[in-house]
């Protein structure tokens, strides 16, 4: 049995930067100001940016703690709403579709998320981009703790629960663009497969200690022999 774990932002799709933009209003609603924008947002969970962010503002934590909810509900609201103007659109990679039904149709495989994104972040972003959250049946979200290394324990106890056997690290593989999840993935023994669709190049990735890099998803059976060879 294996668990194939996507990342969404730079790995399923690209969402014009409304991720960014709806977290910026949310930090200027809530903190006054929208934090620096050197900082970058990849690879990070929904929390963990809003902790950063003001903390190089010069908010204590207790300060960041009392208003993180208000901010992640003011993020919410303020995401929903830039994926309902159609402003920006919302683009599913090449080759993601074509990956997701070959995974699909083997028996031995189940796909789920592993993203920085609280969970309903990752709903509403999914679903403008018209992929079936329902598809993806082993997840961990930027809800169930602020730092990414944590998650893939999430995902393996998730995997437990879901199909009733342990899954070993090794048989979980985690697909994503950033470095973070390359990397977030060694507690549990998973191996990790890059894709350069994001910021990061195949060298970049591959230095990080890829099983596998590509380009794209594009080539299907390429993927897929990766995967099931794991």
């Amino acid at each position: 049995m294996r668990v194939v774990l996507f990342d969404i932002d730079g790995t399923l799709l690209r969402s014009g930067g409304v991720g960014r933009i709806a977290m910026e209003a949310a930090l200027e609603s809530v903190f006054g100001s929208p934090g620096g924008r050197d900082y970058h947002y990849d690879g990070k969970t929904d929390r963990q940016i809003i902790r950063d962010v003001m903390r190089l503002d010069g908010l204590s934590d207790d300060m960041i703690d009392a208003q993180m909810d208000r901010t992640l509900e003011a993020y919410l609201r303020n995401l929903r709403a830039e994926l309902a103007s159609g402003l920006r659109t919302v683009h599913v990679f090449e080759g993601v579709l074509e990956l997701l039904d070959a995974l699909e149709a083997e028996k031995n495989v189940v796909i789920g998320l592993l993203t920085g994104n609280v969970e309903a972040g990752a709903r509403a972003k999914l679903g403008a981009a018209t992929i079936d959250f329902s598809r993806f049946k082993v997840n961990a979200f930027g809800s169930d703790h602020e730092l990414r290394p944590e998650l893939p324990a999430f995902a393996r106890s998730r995997a437990r629960e879901v199909l009733g056997v342990d899954v070993n690290g090794d048989k979980i593989i985690v697909i994503g663009d950033t470095p973070a999840d390359i990397r977030c993935g060694e507690g549990i023994g998973a191996r990790a497969i890059g894709v350069a669709t994001g910021r990061y190049s195949v060298d970049e990735l591959a230095s990080h200690g890829a099983y596998a890099v590509f380009d794209t998803l594009a080539n299907t059976n390429a993927v897929m022999e990766k995967i099931l060879n794991a």
